[in-house]
């Protein structure tokens, strides 16, 4: 199934350059593309690509037009971020030969009887959905997931299968749960009575805004009395731990393996690499953007880029620094004390 390239326009927008009634099938990169396909330039670097590739229509910048425009035969469509028009293209594209799950509840879910599903939802196969549990709209509970007693699973909101749905937890609109996540685990709290561990029970809150995107076996613990809350379109990937009473804010994305500890607060529009690290009852501020593999120890009150990690050595290299680093206090001390001579002998020159 394919269509013109004036109808993806108009849905879209961007300056078309070439022919309107050209259908196109689907969307490829530069290097795949075949003459049914639409493609696109988001990276300059990747300009003389663009030339030879065999796509019908490429999603450009301006810039990257008037370079291109010269030697690239096929049409055009001109856009502020090419990146972001392929994006919804490639949704729209996938919408075309999309299977929309059936609605209502498969023969084998076992739901409580005072539980509210929207005539409009599906419920897959071997569901369990618990007392006073409410199913928006349109949502889509995959099979083999669990919704516990009192949850809400807000409007257009789809569960892959396996997905663990704690009670009282709450997801708005329009989010995305990949299988094997699990929302509203107890959080890790304990008082230490000498040397012995006495769990605090852990009664807050997964409270998750709309349009907010979990990654497949990511953990996100509930609240020990206040809520664990995500803001409108955060984006987690998969194998993510949010810790017990964290707030996470709006439009913020983390990319796989990050682990966040406990009541830590954090921005909106932050992003944090894979592996990254935030230890826990601290504060980062919006646009905070933290590398791959860094661990946040201290509150970040001003929007930037931070890193924290020791770059990749030869092994060999890494053991002679870290020799270094182990006997920097022990040459602090005896600079110090350099200091002091030099100081006192030059006192008693000028004597």
């Amino acid at each position: 199934m394919g269509t013109r390239l004036g109808e993806l326009v108009e849905r879209l927008g961007g300056q078309l350059v070439g022919d309107a009634n050209l259908v196109v099938t689907g969307i490829a990169p530069l290097t795949d593309a075949g003459v049914s396909h639409i493609s696109f330039l988001s990276n300059s670097k990747l300009r003389a690509q663009a030339l030879q590739s065999q796509a019908a229509a490429l999603i450009v910048s301006a810039a990257d037009d008037d370079f291109i425009a010269a030697g690239y035969s096929g049409a055009r469509i001109v856009t502020n971020n090419p990146y972001v028009y392929f994006a919804r293209a490639a949704q729209y594209f996938e919408s075309l030969t999309a299977i929309v799950p059936a609605p209502g509840v498969h023969a084998s879910a076992v739901v409580a009887d005072d539980a509210s599903i929207a005539a409009s939802a599906h419920v897959g196969a071997r569901v369990v959905i618990e007392s006073g549990a409410v199913i928006g709209e349109r949502a889509v509970i995959g099979a083999g997931c669990y919704i516990g007693r009192d949850a809400v699973i807000g409007e257009d909101t789809q569960l892959f299968a396996n997905v663990t749905f704690q009670a009282r937890c709450v997801i708005g609109k329009r989010g995305i749960i990949h299988s094997g996540a699990v929302i509203g685990t107890d959080g890790f709290g304990f008082a230490n009575e000498g040397g012995v561990y006495i769990k605090i029970p852990q009664t807050g809150r997964v409270v998750i805004g709309d349009d907010v995107d979990i990654g497949a076996n990511t953990t996100i613990d509930r609240g020990a009395l206040a809520d664990t809350i995500l803001e409108d379109g955060v984006k987690l990937d998969n194998q993510i731990q949010i810790g017990h009473n964290c707030h996470i804010g709006a439009h913020t994305a983390m990319a796989g393996c990050v682990g966040v500890a406990g009541s830590a607060k954090i921005g909106k529009y932050c992003t944090f690499g894979g592996a990254a690290m935030v230890l826990g009852h601290l504060t980062i501020a919006d646009k905070v953007h933290v590398g791959s593999g860094s661990m946040v120890s201290r509150s970040i009150l001003e929007p930037g880029q931070y890193t924290g990690f020791y770059p990749l050595a030869k092994n060999s290299e890494w053991e002679k620094s870290a020799a270094i680093v182990r006997n920097l206090s022990t040459m602090r001390d005896k600079i110090r004390a350099l200091e002091k001579t030099i100081k006192t002998l030059t006192n008693q020159d000028e004597k």
